[in-house]
């Protein structure tokens, strides 16, 4: 019987399974698709503060960020830009790859081709059943781990609630021409309620995509020809790839014997979409809350339930900030989106942002409460507010 069962080989859990293996704890990782670091709707844009703290091998570094430019609907521009590295652009397969690596040199199992249809409570343990390349299989553990990424349908056949509020992400890989900054689009032509991107991982390539509720294909092709017309791109016949993105977390991420993590817990920022960081923080969490329960043979639901507590401590704050800021985004109209611009360029709160030394890449509450602090926008937020009231409220 295997200590843990690791569901989903992405990122995150590649990352628990490494850390339990480092442990001590015998851990199989079942991954549905036939290898790993395959295509993933991931941009890789992660944080100085990520990069150190997991020690992120500067092989997979594709380029560092210092700068982006923000354009609303109309096409004024913010630049936001410091001297020092704010982040930096990992390719995803190959972290994907180095963390399973690392988990296999803990003697982590791999089985590929793997997929998961359901989860048993047996005596002492919990049956996993899986469809693989040989046949159907059940693999027995005293564990499991759900890191499937986004699947409300698997996640809520555990009996662990649903997430009824998420985003589409698309996003292509395209040729492009001098284009040396990350490049962000606001405006409902773009991406309505959400944003577009054109992120450059290299010389000459670069991933264009972006967030959205509802026809993603149409919009990102729309995306694509407008970046063609202004010669930032080569070609905008390019093979897409799609993934939900959770903009809430999982009301529940624990149960008996099983824990959940990264973007099947909805452990990701509702304002970009990112789950690398908050993922693998949550993954470190999970890990040592295993490791007592595996130790002290005290698995129950009570037991694990400090995981949920943990992961909420560090991030539910910065989670209902960026919510909220997320919500109030999406009622904006473009000239209400092009009013917010207009501010903060005259007000000089653009430079005033790039020199905020608190302000983290991917801490975006502080960055959201400073914004709001700023009297000039405070004021046309207000007025934005109070259109959207009903006349009887």
């Amino acid at each position: 019987m295997y200590d843990a069962i690791v569901v989903g080989g992405g990122l995150i859990g590649n990352y628990v399974a490494y850390k339990l293996a480092g442990m001590g704890h015998k851990v199989v990782v079942l991954e549905r698709h036939e290898q790993l670091g395959g295509q993933i709707c991931c941009t890789g844009i992660v944080s100085q503060e990520c990069l150190k703290a997991f020690a992120v091998n500067k092989d997979i570094i594709l380029r560092q960020v210092n700068s982006a430019r923000l354009f609303s609907p109309s096409g004024k521009e913010i630049r936001l830009w410091r001297e020092e590295n704010q982040a930096g652009i990992v390719s995803r397969s190959a972290f994907d790859c180095a963390i399973a690596n690392q988990a296999r040199n803990k003697s982590t199992e791999y089985w590929l081709g793997c997929l998961v249809t359901d989860v048993e409570y047996i005596e002492d343990g919990i049956t996993v059943k899986a469809t693989c390349r040989k046949g159907k299989i059940n693999l027995q553990a005293r564990t499991v781990v759900i890191a499937t990424g986004f699947n409300p349908q698997f996640t809520e056949r555990l009996h662990l609630g649903k997430i009824d509020d998420f985003a589409v992400s698309t996003q292509a890989e395209v040729g492009v021409c001098g284009v040396d900054e990350i490049e962000v689009y606001f405006g409902q032509e773009i991406a309505p309620g959400f944003f577009g991107w054109l992120v450059p991982t290299s010389d000459r390539r670069a991933l264009v995509g972006l967030l959205t509720q509802r026809n993603p294909e149409f919009y990102l092709k729309r995306l694509l020809l407008n970046l063609l017309s202004q010669s930032k791109i080569v070609s905008a016949d390019v093979e897409p790839v799609y993934g939900g993105i959770p903009l809430k977390p999982l009301p529940r991420t624990y149960g008996d014997r099983l824990l959940v993590v990264g973007d099947a817990a909805g452990q990701v920022k509702p304002t970009t979409g990112g789950g690398i960081y908050f993922g693998l923080l949550s993954a470190e969490i999970a890990a040592d809350t295993l490791h007592r329960g595996l130790i002290n043979d005290a698995l129950s639901a009570r037991n694990l339930a400090s995981y949920e507590r943990g992961w909420r401590r560090k991030l539910e704050k910065e989670l209902e900030i960026d919510y909220y800021a997320r919500k109030f985004y999406q009622r904006l109209g473009d000239q209400q989106i092009d009013k917010i611009f207009d501010v903060i360029k005259s007000h000089g709160i653009e430079e005033s942002l790039s020199k905020a030394e608190d302000l983290s890449f991917d801490w975006h509450g502080r960055a959201v409460l400073r914004l709001m602090g700023y009297r000039a926008v405070s004021r046309v937020l207000e007025v934005m507010k109070m259109a959207f009231r009903p006349e009887n409220s």
